[in-house]
């Protein structure tokens, strides 16, 4: 049998907690607002709408506030939150242990139901980001896969069916076919055409993910974002939202590194298939992977307080 170790109680009047909960409004109505328009006005964003699209986490979601786990949320505003999943009120024998009053409105994260719950997830998540911090990080890929995802494009369907290729149809296979493919994420590699999937060094799958994931691939420190709201509301939403806005500048640079024409977006090309081009690429990978790499011993950190058993 094991005991999980307890977290540390922070209690947070409603004046500034809702301090915090506003300013999260605000962050992330920056991101959201104009995506909730375009999708409202039928248009599509090649960058900005992929966080919203590719991700399961809505905006909605996304919006919602959470203090993280050891957080108490005082105050008759924190009421509704005891219908929310994974919280539950403070009973009278808690309350007077904190030297809160009877009757008094204190709401918290349920950490003994979540993990009930969603053990699992914890567990992998563990792993992935354990496991991608220790290995050494690779920065030949110069965004390849991008590229692969469109090669021999007119033999199969189109992708982005909307934007054009900068250097035509030929010319975008001709990269491809000029350059190692080495890709080890399998959420970039399983939408390669089927043409380009066997020019492809590793031969990344679900199954190893856990081997394969390394601190330098773009597609990697993205997912930061994704292991961090699938971990809510156990964690704070500002560190979710630190994955968010490293997710979402990741993004940006990943397209410009692509095939697409996106000038008219407002997204000058990165041109990867020159020797400038690569290297101003693996400039911006590198920055991105050291700024992960903090991000990623935060969330590791969260998910030791979490999870962390004692014996008995």
């Amino acid at each position: 049998m094991f005991l999980v170790k307890p977290v540390e109680p922070k209690l947070l009047a409603a004046d500034d907690w809702q301090v915090l909960e506003k300013a999260h409004h605000l962050r992330v109505s920056r991101y959201a607002d104009p995506y909730l328009a375009r999708r409202s006005a039928g248009r599509k964003h090649p960058v900005e709408d992929f966080l919203f699209t590719y991700y399961t986490q809505k905006p909605g979601q996304l919006r919602r506030w959470h203090p993280g786990a050891g957080s108490i949320l005082l105050g008759r505003e924190a009421a509704a939150r005891q219908d929310w999943k994974h919280y539950r009120m403070l009973d009278k024998g808690e309350l007077g242990s904190l030297g809160l009053p009877p009757g008094s409105t204190a709401v918290t994260f349920d950490r003994e139901v979540f993990l009930a719950e969603r053990s699992e997830a914890v567990a992998f998540a563990g792993i992935i980001l354990r496991g991608t911090a220790v290995r050494p990080a690779q920065f030949g890929c110069f965004g390849l896969h991008e590229w692969a995802m469109v090669y021999h494009q007119d033999r199969f369907d189109l992708r982005h069916e909307y934007l054009q290729l900068r250097l035509g149809s030929a010319g975008t296979d001709k990269v491809v076919e000029e350059n190692r493919i080495r890709c080890t994420h399998f959420d970039a590699f399983r939408f390669y055409t089927p043409d380009a999937a066997p020019l492809n060094e590793f031969e990344p799958t679900r199954e190893n993910q856990r081997r394969l994931e390394q601190p330098g691939c773009l597609h990697a420190n993205m997912d930061l974002y994704k292991w961090a709201y699938k971990l809510l509301p156990a964690l704070p939403s500002e560190l979710v939202m630190d994955c968010f806005e490293l997710s979402w500048r990741i993004r940006a640079m990943d397209m410009q590194a692509s095939p697409y024409d996106l000038a008219e977006w407002g997204y000058p090309a990165i041109p990867i298939e020159t020797p400038q081009g690569k290297a101003a690429y693996v400039e911006y990978q590198r920055a991105f992977a050291a700024e992960a790499a903090g991000l990623r011993e935060k969330l590791a950190m969260e998910l030791a307080v979490l999870s962390n058993p004692v014996p008995a």
